[in-house]
């Protein structure tokens, strides 16, 4: 007897831990502890559904239950209930027919869909199903409560689906969602196998593959992202998040991850949030300002590629120093266009560099910006613009312009700060570096990751925006992928390079936006509404992942010591050097 009573104490006490404190009922909702609930039936369906229909309600990212009940009916009873159907269908057919009434469209079409049915019930074919599908809703309040039944409606009335809330029948609705398997709203509708079948809740994109690294959390079906971003067309990504919402954080954490798998990486960093990440794994860290003792000298001559002409490189090389300096002499006239491209020449050839012997003679000293402007000061025609190009050569930008390069790249991580360079130099730097690190890919082909944190600055300017465009369209063909990282999504995409940068990239993360980028958002990327509150509600670190055609709800998350190393939180940053100064 006393183990008896221990057993049911400790079931009344299980009880009493899961069940809520109180249910208060209503006629159209329950209150549930702190929130209210209200329960739903589906009481029509059109004539034809597709497969999946039912994705975009389990997907949605909203607190609900779902309950699909398929209860098989005997196949002899249903056929002579289909027989006595169609019979009666025939008979009113008939019936109009003797007294010249125009022909129904919607009898004649019943008729042939209860023949149909009968021949694949009799062939086996198919089965029938009494189905019932109920969700439940929940919110802090009506008004949420509200908000979400409008939503829900919405979605299923775009698919012709319909649905009731079960009122003075919320409780036996609740019990009916609860995971005991018991129906007790009992509103069913016949279906056969194929329509039953379209509603098969596991639908959500799987995203984990054998290789690749951890991207994070599926919050679908709370599955592990696993990818290869080289497995694709191309291996660009696009991050677009507004401030504080994880998007430095995300791509941190997979550069870590990368970087393990033997994929070597370069980052262009405006705001020093990648030196502690550099400093942990011995990775390079760069400096580039007015004062830095490390430079990078845009004349560089690079390597050329195998199975490429010296002249064809030197070509590729002459425009992308001609995009860099229309940008620092930021407007130019058609006339000076052309001679800015003769000088450029000129001055390759003042050093004995001609298009023949371009890459191929190791010994030739390249020419630097200051040459450049002297070949402007004796061109006709060029010399305003070699007055222009004073401050980048003797002024007080010469500092990182017009200098023999000094930095060494012989590291798997490299990261080049530009944090200390006033506004108006950043666009210009990142081109340079950028410049740099695309000479270095195509010397030598390996995995390499190229991320450009806050690449808005770079597409501000016309020609710097399609220097990069122009990077991430042949990226593929050098085994480099381009990450390329805003926080300004409007400013990006009004860029007539901002959009084909979007679709040259197989995989883009969107995190938290704000309610003023939504709507760009929404139309650059076709989101639905559920995925539109998603992302406005999103947490740090949430957001949708798109992969290729696939699409999920991500959750990003690190483990405790790849957070120490990538973390900028500042309360995180402070304790962490108060512990280290203990």
């Amino acid at each position: 007897m006393p183990q008896t009573n221990e057993k049911s104490n400790a079931q009344d006490n299980l009880s009493n831990i899961i069940a809520p404190a109180g249910v208060e009922t209503g006629s159209n909702y329950l209150k549930i502890g702190d929130y209210y609930a209200k329960t739903f039936f589906v009481f029509n369906y059109p004539r034809f559904i597709s497969s999946g229909w039912f994705s975009p309600i389990i997907n949605l990212s909203e607190m609900m239950d779902i309950s699909i009940f398929a209860h098989p009916m005997d196949t002899g009873l249903a056929l002579r209930n289909l027989r006595k159907k169609v019979a009666q269908v025939e008979a009113e057919i008939n019936e109009k027919q003797d007294k010249g009434i125009v022909r129904d469209p919607m009898l004649e079409t019943a008729y042939e869909d209860i023949e149909n049915l009968r021949d694949s019930l009799q062939q086996a074919r198919e089965k029938l199903f009494q189905v019932a599908i109920y969700i439940t809703i929940y919110g802090e309040d009506l008004k949420n409560l509200s908000r979400l039944e409008n939503t829900l409606e919405s979605l299923l009335d775009s698919k012709l689906v319909y649905i009731k809330p079960a009122l003075f029948r919320q409780i036996e609705g609740f019990n009916s969602v609860l995971p005991i398997g018991k129906d007790e709203l009992a509103v069913n509708t016949p279906l056969n196998s194929g329509p039953s079948s379209s509603l098969f809740p596991f639908v959500s994109p799987d995203l984990t593959s054998d290789k690749g690294i951890l991207f994070g959390l599926n919050m679908h079906n709370n599955g592990l992202i696993i990818f290869d971003r080289f497995s694709l067309e191309n291996a660009n990504t696009v991050v677009f998040a507004k401030s504080g919402s994880g998007k430095s954080y995300a791509s941190k954490l997979e550069i870590l991850r990368s970087l393990m798998v033997g994929t070597n990486v370069i980052v262009i960093d405006p705001e020093n949030e990648y030196q502690n990440l550099a400093n942990s794994i011995g990775g390079s860290y760069f400096k580039i300002s007015l004062t830095s003792q490390n430079h990078v000298n845009p004349f560089d001559i690079p390597v050329i590629p195998e199975g490429e002409e010296p002249a064809d490189v030197f070509k590729s090389h002459v425009l992308n120093l001609s995009g860099l300096l229309k940008l620092m002499l930021k407007e130019i006239s058609a006339e000076e266009d052309a001679i800015l491209d003769r000088v450029i020449i000129e001055t390759y050839a003042s050093r004995d560099i001609t298009a023949e012997n371009f890459g191929t003679i190791k010994e030739l000293n390249p020419p630097l910006l200051e040459d450049l402007q002297t070949v402007l000061e004796n061109t006709e025609g060029g010399q305003n613009m070699a007055k222009r190009l004073e401050k980048f050569t003797r002024g007080s930008y010469a500092g990182f312009t017009n200098a023999p390069t000094n930095v060494d790249i012989k590291n798997r991580l490299i990261v080049f700060s530009i944090r200390d360079l006033e506004e108006e130099l950043r666009p210009i730097a990142m081109y340079i570096v950028l410049n740099f690190v695309w000479n270095l890919v195509r010397s030598e082909l390996k995995r390499r990751l190229l991320v450009v944190d806050e690449a808005w600055w770079m597409m501000k300017y016309k020609d710097s925006a399609s220097f990069l465009f122009g990077l991430v369209k042949r990226a593929r063909k050098y085994y480099l992928g381009v990450t390329t990282i805003t926080q300004d999504v409007e400013d990006f995409l009004k860029s007539e390079y901002g959009k084909p940068i979007v679709t040259n990239s197989s995989i883009q993360l969107l995190l938290k936006q704000s309610p003023s980028s939504i709507g760009v958002v929404t139309q650059a990327f076709d989101l639905t509404g559920g995925e539109q509150s998603l992302l406005l509600e999103a947490g740090v670190g949430e957001g949708l992942f798109f992969a290729g055609l696939k699409h999920v709800a991500i959750k990003i998350i690190a483990s405790y010591t790849e957070d120490q190393i990538i973390t900028t939180n500042p309360e995180q940053v402070l304790q962490t050097k108060g512990l280290s100064s203990l």
